[in-house]
């Protein structure tokens, strides 16, 4: 987010001798940013609660966290970005759901570490700098703090003439949260006989997009405003279905001793993430046929004629958070998640192996 600059503070533009150059006429405008800022700040306190030191404005955003619920406290960070995905946002003209993509995301990873987020940062970059589009991802950027329970505490905006193409931009974010360390998921708790549970995605999420527009917009020269009967809607809307944050449904069950471990799947699917929750002599035996997968992915593997092995090493096919649970507890944490609102699905079991997972 554009931050305050000292001697940019309620003052009126300095005049210039004739013929003398300026930021502005080299294609950066301070005074288009600063029509911005007011209203990202009223975004970023939306997302505020007690841990925040000052307000939006200074050098650096300050937190003061709260370390009585951990005996052993760990910063836990990630950073991402929300990738091609944003082409699409650039084509419809939406910009207000790759924020809650790109939050969702760094919010699910360190959750997969047993961590709680506390606060975001965003980067935004782009040529030519529009306020109604910033305010527009910053938007997205509060909603998604507020999913995730975490502070928006800062970020910067930064306008590079020449950099970028006309009315495009990126969009990358880092997330900080905490967790115990003697709590953190670890490969070497996973047990032979643990379940896989799978927790529905609300779509392709923020992965295989390069794969996606290549097949909709230049094999099958669709459009953003196309229907698809397959989907029953636009394809637009399809392809900006928000990515799933999952720390609502699973926060009451991240200090169950028979949750042995996560794995957010993204990109690389199910085959190349639930594998990073496994221990080498431990194999994830899942079965393809537990879940209905949805009609996006359905489409894309039709119309793409997209390999199946392919399909599940790119996309998370409609599963989008896996848990590892003790066998024995299966059936609480299923209930427990379903009264969270949540569907969750039996989709597996671990087994004796090489680290992998295996597909039934």
């Amino acid at each position: 987010m554009p931050e305050e600059k000292k001697g940019q503070n309620n003052k009126e533009p300095q005049k210039v001798a004739r013929g003398g150059l300026t930021y502005a006429a080299s294609g950066v405008d301070i005074d288009r940013a600063n029509q911005a800022k007011g209203r990202i700040k009223e975004l970023a306190r939306a997302t505020f609660n007690q841990g925040v030191v000052h307000d939006i404005g200074s050098f650096a955003g300050l937190f003061r966290p709260d370390f009585s619920r951990y005996s052993k406290p760990v910063l836990v960070s990630s950073a991402d970005g929300v990738g091609t995905k944003l082409k699409i946002a650039f084509m419809t003209g939406v910009h207000d759901t790759v924020g809650v993509d790109l939050v969702a995301h760094c919010a699910n990873d360190i959750l997969a570490q047993r961590a709680r987020p506390l606060f975001f940062l965003d980067y935004i970059a782009t040529g030519h700098l529009d306020p109604e589009v910033v305010v527009g991802v910053v938007e997205g950027l509060s909603r998604g703090c507020r999913e995730a329970g975490c502070v928006l505490l800062g970020g910067e905006t930064a306008e590079m003439p020449d950099f970028y193409q006309e009315g495009e931009y990126d969009l990358a974010g880092f997330i900080v949260g905490m967790a115990d360390e003697e709590r953190l998921f670890r490969p070497e708790d996973v047990q032979p006989g643990d379940l896989l549970i799978g927790l529905p995605s609300s779509g392709l999420h923020t992965n295989g997009f390069s794969l996606v527009r290549r097949l909709c917009f230049k094999r099958l020269q669709l459009t953003p405003d196309s229907y698809v009967a397959e989907l029953g809607r636009p394809l637009g809307e399809e392809l900006l279905e928000p990515h799933r944050c999952y720390l609502s449904v699973l926060d009451k069950l991240l200090e169950d001793d028979d949750l042995h471990g996560l794995a957010h799947i993204t990109g690389g699917g199910i085959t190349e993430n639930l594998d990073r929750a496994l221990p080498s002599h431990l194999d994830g035996q899942v079965n393809r046929e537990s879940w209905q997968v949805p009609a996006i992915f359905r489409f894309i593997q039709e119309r793409g004629r997209v390999d199946r092995e392919e399909m599940f090493r790119t996309f998370n096919m409609g599963v989008g958070m896996v848990l590892i649970v003790e066998a024995a507890s299966a059936d609480r944490f299923q209930e427990a998640l379903r009264q969270a609102g949540d569907e969750p699905l039996v989709i597996g079991e671990v087994i004796e192996g090489q680290g992998k997972v295996r597909y039934g």
